[in-house]
C-alpha cells in the first residue's frame, strides 16, 4: 500500500494564474461565447418575428374575405339604384313628393 500524499493545491489561484497567462485565450472564449449568445437572441426574434408575420398575414386574409363580401353587398345595393333610374327613363316613372302623398287610413 501506498501512503497517501497530502497535496494542497489552491484551484482558485491555478486558474487565476492561467487566466492571466493566456489572456488571447480567455479573449477568444469570451468572444465565442457572446457569439453564441447574440445567434441565440437573434434566432427568437427571428422566430418572433415570423409568427407575428403569419398573425398578420391571416388577419390580411380575413380582411380581404370581408372586403369581398362588401363588394358583393354593395353591387347588390346599387343594382337598386340602378332599376330605379331606368324606371324613370323608361317608363316616365317617378318617386313623388311629399305633397303629392296620399295617406289611406284604414279604420
Amino acid at each position: 500500500m501506498t501512503p497517501k500524499t497530502q497535496t494542497n493545491f489552491n484551484l482558485v489561484g491555478i486558474i487565476a494564474s492561467d487566466l492571466t497567462r493566456h489572456p488571447v485565450r480567455v479573449l477568444l472564449f469570451l468572444m465565442v461565447v457572446a457569439s453564441a449568445i447574440s445567434v441565440i437572441l437573434g434566432t427568437h426574434h427571428n422566430r418572433q418575428l415570423s409568427i407575428a408575420k403569419e398573425t398578420l398575414m391571416a388577419e390580411r386574409d380575413l380582411l380581404d374575405v370581408e372586403w369581398r363580401n362588401l363588394v358583393l353587398e354593395q353591387s347588390a345595393l346599387t343594382e337598386h339604384n340602378r332599376i330605379e333610374s331606368r324606371v324613370e327613363k323608361q317608363l316616365g316613372m317617378y318617386r313623388p313628393a311629399p305633397d303629392e302623398e296620399v295617406v289611406v287610413r284604414v279604420k
